[in-house]
Order: C-alpha cells, then structure tokens, then sequence
C-alpha cells in the first residue's frame, strides 16, 4: 500500500487502518460506500482508493451536530471524517474486509461533496451484476471508483515504473518522440491533422515511432526507450483500441539475440512485479513451422494439439474430392482430438462455419466410438489415411482440404474453438515463444500485389538477400513476435541500413525511385550518413496489463477507452465541429 503524506485533510488512507492504530486520532477523506442506520448509531463504510473503513456515528462519542447529519450520507457523497480508531467489540470484526477489526469513532463529519443518486451503483453488493458497459463507459467517472478497476490502475502504474526501471539499469535513455509528424505507410490508417499555418497540407498522428527511433540509432544515442502513445484509425476489438501506449525500445550494434535477450528480461520482470515467475529463455520457433503445427503465428502453447499432414496418405482409399484436392497442389491437413467425439452434430457443424469464415470449405469429420469409425471423414479420408493417426476411442478427426493459406488458418481457428468448446484444461499456465523468420513480403489479398509482412524498413535475412532480385515472396525477414498463451505481445526486427537495399525494398513494394524519395527522403538521406546496425521491438503495454490484471479487454486497463463503435461516450466524441472553425483550416464536410 502506498504512504500517504498528511495533509491538512487526511492523516490516513481508510484501507490503511489496523488493530495498530486503536486510539489513534485521525483524519479521513472518501466516498460514502454504504450506510446502516441501526437505530441509534449509524454505520457508514468509508471508501477511498486503498480501501474501506467502517465508520460509527453514535451517542458517546459524536457531538449532536454530527447525529443529526447523517441523514445526508447519501451513498457516493465525498466526505470529510475526524475520529479516534477503536477495537471492534468482540465477536464483530469483518474478517472479509482488510480493516475488519476496528472501525473509526466519528467525531466530525463534513460533506464536501454532495451527490445525486448515482447514474450507475458503485458500491455493489457480493454477486450484484456490473452495469452494462456503454453506461460505465457514460459514466466512467463513477466507474473507475470500483475498487477492482483501481486495483487494474494500481498495477498498470507499477508495471509502468518497474519498465523504466529495467531499462534505465541497462543504459537505455527516454526519449519522447513527435506526435504531429508525417503520413507513412506501416500497415493501418493514419489519422490525418490539417495544418492551419499550411494550409491543404497535413500531419499525422504515429502509428509508432519508428522512423524517429531509427534516426535516434543514426545521431548515435545507441540505446533508446519510450513510453509511446501511437494512433492506428482501425476497427475496435476487445484487445484493441484507436490509440494506445506500447513499450518501444532500439538498440545499435545488435542481432535479434540481443533484442531477445533485453526483452525477455523487461517481460520476466512485469509477469515478476504482478506476481508471477516465468523464465527465460523463451522456446523460439519458426513461422513456418508456426503455420504447420498450429495453423497461426501467435500459437497457444499450453495446448498440444498440432495439425497434421495427411496428404502423403491420400490415395486410391481415399474420397474422390480429396484425391482432386491433392491432384491440384493442395494439401489435406486434420486435427485429432483427444476425447473430442462428445461434440455434438451441431457443434460440429458450427465448427465447419468457423473454417468457412477463414475461407475454407468446410470440414470432414469422423469419431472413433465404441462401434469403430463413424463420421462422413471415416470413408472420406481412408484407411491408410486414418491409421497414420493411431486414434484412439473417443478421439475426433477434424480434416481440411486446400492451398495452406487457406486450409492452416481455417484450422487453426477450429483448433481455438475446439480448444474452448470442450473447456480444455491447458497443460502450462505460461507459454511464451518467440516466432521469427517471417515472411520478407506477403501479397495484398484484394489486389494481389506484394506488400511488406509488416513494414518496408525490417532486413532481410542474410541468407536471402539474393531472393530480393528472383523470389522475393521467399524471402524471410529479420522479424520476431514474441507470443504470450497464444495472444502477440509485440513486434520487432533488424532494421535495413543499407540505403541501397532499402531503395531496393521500396521498389519490390511498387514504389517508384521519386515517391520513395518524397515519402522517405528523410530516411534515406539519414542512413548515407553512416547508420550502426540496429533494431528494436514494440511490446503492446495496455495489452500486457489486460493479461496480468486478468482482464479480457482492453477497456478495463485504460482509464478512458473509446467503445466498440469507436466513440467517447462520457466526452461525446468525435463530434461535429463548426464551419468558421473548419474555414481557418480552409476545410469543408461534403457528408
């Protein structure tokens, strides 16, 4: 618990108060949280941001004055509270509250701040729902004084610190990076700002500070963090939201060991400070591999179902459909489930629709009962096929046909569904992996043109610099994701430093000689000035508070998110802003 510095107000925090402090005077300040009138003495449980205190008001040790007010101790009201802590009577301590064996003699209370009844309860009892969301986001002022979201803030802080912290201790410099800065391509929309002073021209705000960090690496600072605020324009999710804080770091005279290394010790150390112990270091597996054993990059390890590669064992036995599949270079691939035939038909086919969602054409199934094979995949898939599995009674086959594109991800959703149909029990509570040797490049899945995995300025691989100029959609990168139980954490790579190979990524990536120079002259122009080998990492801050606070959204570890639809509720924005406003801007809205 934090200290509390007296104040002319406070002595005390509420939550601080113990059987150490009986005969104590002090002096409190917080919210009303509950209140029991038992017919002469009046019970008010006395909350601030450490915690409750129960409160007595009564005859013997409360002036008239104070008696006669509280009738006014609505719940949420803010008062002011002077007393003497006392022992609960025997038999009456609330082993249930951390203050639960005294309680706080009244010989003062003062309103500072009245209220009405409360949009929203705060003060809920045991098993009480939580209001709907869109109201605690409406009101989130009164939201945020729930003692668990505090608890959320509480941990967020010392995360924050114990971040700096590991980082200051190993050379790494704060450096705040612009937030009005210049549109760049990195994978999401950019939120544009019109320019009053120029007018027609524009800023915008950071997806990240990459460019910056690079030119940092360049002027020779070496080591470089940032605390960084970014901005993406894209839709919400429960694990995302328009601007967010991410832990960014560079580093100079590196290989990815040494960014490995750095940020295995900043994660040991933020799963350390909530608690728990974790060790590195971290297992490390390739995307492709990634791909082929679990069907995505960001792989839930507690778990150990893998896919399998049955193609080798399609043949003559095998379904007609499946034999075309593999006759047009495609691959059948299948899952089987340890005690996975409890699912129903109907569970079954909703996990066809889940493949379908990632492009799929379904599913083929079979169960081995205790009559043997049944299921439309039992003839399908073949006996060859089948046997390769070394089933088991009770276990489920889950197989897909199709380009591994198509058939890996679609499996790899089922294999999430399965995982939470049948509340599997996960063998590990923790289980981190580095996934690296990414694609170089990947192809725009509506255009078809090639575009960069995640950014143009990540390296290539050394061995594969030469594939630039024939293959380039075989080029792997100098990329790494560490993954968390199956949720990413962050990105990083190696930067290119080389202005020529640069210049030359640009051009894979369509970009003529002229608009590379108008979008990153800048960059270009830094690294001829003779650029160390670097690179760096982001890890997704609010992303790691949700896991170790045990939340599921991001929402409940920012203090003020925006909504599912992108909205501030409380704030009302976005809003509508006024023509003579948009005219100094020399804007105009044509919807």
């Amino acid at each position: 618990m934090a200290s509390l510095a007296a104040t002319s107000m406070r002595s005390h925090w509420c939550g601080e108060l113990r059987a150490a402090h009986a005969g104590t005077e002090v002096r409190l300040g917080g919210w009303v949280h509950r209140r029991r009138d038992l017919g002469g003495i009046v019970f008010v449980d006395l909350r601030d941001r450490e915690g409750l205190v129960q409160v007595a008001i009564g005859p013997g040790w409360s002036p008239p004055q104070t008696m006669a007010g509280t009738g006014a101790l609505t719940a949420e009201a803010a008062i002011l509270v002077r007393g003497v802590v006392e022992r609960r009577p025997a038999g009456q301590a609330n082993a249930e509250m951390a203050t639960g064996e005294v309680e706080v003699h009244a010989t003062e209370v003062t309103i500072v701040g009245p209220t009405v009844t409360p949009a929203i309860p705060v003060g809920r009892v045991r098993g009480e729902a939580l209001a709907a969301e869109e109201s605690r986001l409406r009101y989130r002022y009164l939201d945020l004084r729930r003692p668990e979201l505090y608890g959320n803030f509480e941990l967020r802080h010392r995360l924050l610190q114990r971040t700096r912290r590991e980082l200051s201790d190993r050379g790494f410099l704060e450096v705040e990076t612009p937030i009005l800065t210049k549109p760049t391509p990195e994978g999401a929309r950019d939120f544009i700002v019109p320019s009053r002073v120029y007018p027609g021209q524009f800023y915008a705000l950071p997806q990240s500070p990459q460019l910056y960090k690079q030119l940092l690496m360049i002027s020779g600072f070496d080591r470089y963090f940032q605390l960084a605020r970014c901005f993406r324009d894209e839709d919400q999710r429960a694990d995302r939201q328009l601007e967010f804080t991410q832990i960014d770091l560079e580093c100079s005279f590196v290989g990815p060991e040494d960014i490995y290394a750095v940020t295995e010790a900043v994660l040991v150390a933020l799963w350390q400070e909530a608690g728990a112990t974790v060790e590195a270091p971290f297992p490390r597996m390739a995307y492709r591999d990634a791909m082929a054993r679990f069907g995505t990059d960001k792989p839930d390890l507690r778990f150990d179902l893998e896919i399998r590669d049955l193609t080798a064992r399609i043949g003559e036995g095998s379904g007609e459909f499946l034999r075309a599949a593999v006759a047009r270079g495609e691959r059948v691939r299948a899952l089987v489930i340890p005690g996975g035939a409890v699912l129903s038909r109907k569970d079954l086919d909703a996990l066809a629709d889940d493949a379908k969602t990632m492009r799929a054409s379904g599913l083929v199934w079979a169960k081995h009962v205790a009559e043997g094979l049944t299921g439309p995949g039992a003839k399908a898939l073949g006996a060859e096929a089948l046997a390769s599995l070394d089933l088991a009674p009770g276990d489920l086959v889950l197989a897909c046909a199709g380009r591994d594109g198509v058939a890996l991800p679609a499996l790899g959703r089922v294999r999430l569904e399965v995982i939470r149909r049948l509340k599997l029990e996960p063998k590990r509570a923790h289980a981190f992996v580095w996934i690296e040797q990414f694609p170089l490049f990947d192809r725009d899945l509506e255009t078809g043109e090639l575009t960069f995995m995640h950014h143009p300025f990540t390296a290539p691989h050394p061995d594969d610099v030469a594939l630039l100029a024939t293959n380039p959609e075989a080029a792997r990168s100098l990329h790494y994701d560490p993954v968390y139980n199956g949720v990413e954490l962050g990105s990083g790579s190696i930067r290119i430093t080389d202005p020529a190979l640069q210049s030359l990524v640009f051009a894979r990536l369509g970009l003529s000689a002229e608009e590379a120079e108008h979008r990153f002259g800048f960059l270009l122009e830094a690294l001829r000035t003779g650029a160390p080998p670097h690179g760096g990492i982001a890890l997704g801050f609010d992303r790691i508070a949700m896991l170790l606070t045990g939340g599921d959204s991001l929402r409940d570890v920012i203090a003020f998110p925006k909504t599912a639809a992108a909205r501030a509720l409380f704030e009302g924005a976005p809003t509508g802003v006024r023509q003579e406003d948009l005219d100094v801007l020399r804007l105009k809205v044509t919807v």
